[in-house]
């Protein structure tokens, strides 16, 4: 069963993401997020949150898949991906996660780090993908595509083959110093032996 959690950020316009929404089984909407799929022509699975963003006509109308948490230390997101954990769905895609508000933006991809101790998760946007990875990983790639690399524990050190620019051993100390990197071939690698990164592809 394909699961896609959709966040209450821009609404997906590219081919990649709106396949994937259109193809899920199950489409798990953060608060108000179930707004812009409604408009969209597509019915939510279940709609997640402290729903402030909710409707009562909406909340009454799918009031046996709503599932409200009031708690505000965690966001929407944060909540959608414990119940995906709780009911034992642990792989979906985020959809929905960017645009708006870029601190919105900026939180919900350094929340991958956390929720990829739980469940495979990758956030898709309109113009590529965030995938979080904790051990040594290859990638399918295309001749040129733009690739970017964050650390989540800087002080661990990384190894990339088949990459424009090698990285050997090294410390990204800063968030910008894994970026505009590009791959050589269809495939290209990241060795570590500790810490998290997350690795962003350009559709």
């Amino acid at each position: 069963m394909k699961t896609v959690i959709l966040a209450n950020g821009e609404f997906p316009k590219a081919k990649t993401p709106l396949e994937i929404l259109k193809s899920a089984d199950k489409i798990i909407c953060c608060d108000g997020a179930v707004n812009n799929l409604l408009d969209f022509g597509l019915e939510p699975s279940l709609i997640i949150g402290d729903l402030d963003s909710v409707s009562k006509t909406i909340k009454q109308k799918y009031q046996n898949i709503v599932n409200q948490v009031k708690e505000q230390n965690t966001n929407d997101l944060t909540k959608a991906v414990n119940w995906c954990v709780e009911n034992n769905i642990l792989e979906f895609d985020i959809l929905g996660a960017t645009g708006k508000r870029e601190d919105h933006s900026i939180a919900n991809i350094s929340l991958l780090s956390q929720y990829m101790n739980k469940a495979n998760v990758r956030i898709v946007s309109d113009y590529g993908v965030f995938i979080p990875i904790k051990k040594t990983t290859s990638f399918n790639s295309y001749i040129g595509q733009q690739v970017s690399i964050f650390a989540m524990t800087p002080n661990s050190k990384i190894t990339s083959i088949g990459l424009k620019y090698p990285l050997e051993n090294t410390k990204l100390e800063n968030w910008w110093s894994g970026t505009l990197n590009e791959a050589l071939s269809n495939k290209f690698s990241l060795e570590f032996n500790d810490g998290s990164y997350i690795v962003y592809l350009l559709s």
